[in-house]
């Protein structure tokens, strides 16, 4: 049931986020989706644990679960809009 939980979670954080930055290069589909929104709470729990805000063990909210997704997908974006001869 957990693991149900994470991936609703994960998608409806990866809509907002996908909401919140419009484009035609975003990740497109259920699962990517979905992915997006739960490495971006993985993201957030992370920085939040090194930050100071959060403590093992203590639950991660939603709204920064969106805030990691929205910061993973500015992320893929500035990757993705690179030209490939330039590396």
């Amino acid at each position: 049931m957990h693991l149900l939980y994470v991936i609703l979670i994960g998608f409806f954080a990866g809509l907002i986020a996908r909401f919140l930055l419009p484009g035609p290069n975003n990740p497109r589909g259920f699962i990517l989706t979905t992915l997006l929104g739960i490495v971006g709470a993985i993201v957030a729990n992370t920085l939040g644990k090194e930050i100071g805000w959060y403590h093992a063990g203590q639950p991660l909210s939603f709204v920064s679960a969106v805030v990691g997704a929205v910061i993973l997908l500015a992320l893929y974006r500035f990757l993705s809009g690179r030209d490939s001869s330039s590396f």
